[in-house]
């Protein structure tokens, strides 16, 4: 878990985001914004503020309200809808594992928004294990 000194949360986003298929890394915003695309649609950003390490996520209204209520270093989508995106600051509370699983929710919500045709997975069945 990280204790202190930055970016380990954007770190492990973009671990997974890069193992997501169908993913990009485009700077629309500037060199100042990672924003990470699937099919075009926006999945996850980062950035910094004040030196801080922000990553902003899409995530459904219910999760990203208890997101908020459980954890400090969770707060509404910076520069994003405040209903549907949430922010994560770098913070010993986060773990690897939350903050990749909150990636793959992310783009599987910008997944399900896709005409069927366009997605590089189904979102219903990705990362399944058949039984």
């Amino acid at each position: 878990m990280q204790t202190s000194g930055g970016d380990t949360v954007q770190q492990w986003a973009c671990e997974r985001a890069d193992e997501l298929p169908g993913t990009g890394l485009e700077h629309p915003f500037g060199p100042a914004w990672d924003v990470f695309k699937v099919c075009g649609k926006v999945f996850m950003l980062l950035t910094e503020l004040g030196g801080e390490p922000l990553l902003t996520l899409k995530a459904s209204p219910q999760d990203a309200r208890a997101l908020r209520e459980q954890y400090a270093a969770v707060t509404p989508g910076y520069h994003m809808n405040k209903k549907h995106w949430i922010t994560l600051r770098s913070s010993a509370e986060l773990d690897r594992e939350l903050v990749q699983e909150l990636v793959t929710e992310s783009y599987l919500l910008v997944l399900e928004a896709l005409p069927r045709h366009r997605r590089p997975v189904d979102p219903a069945t990705f990362g399944v294990t058949p039984s």
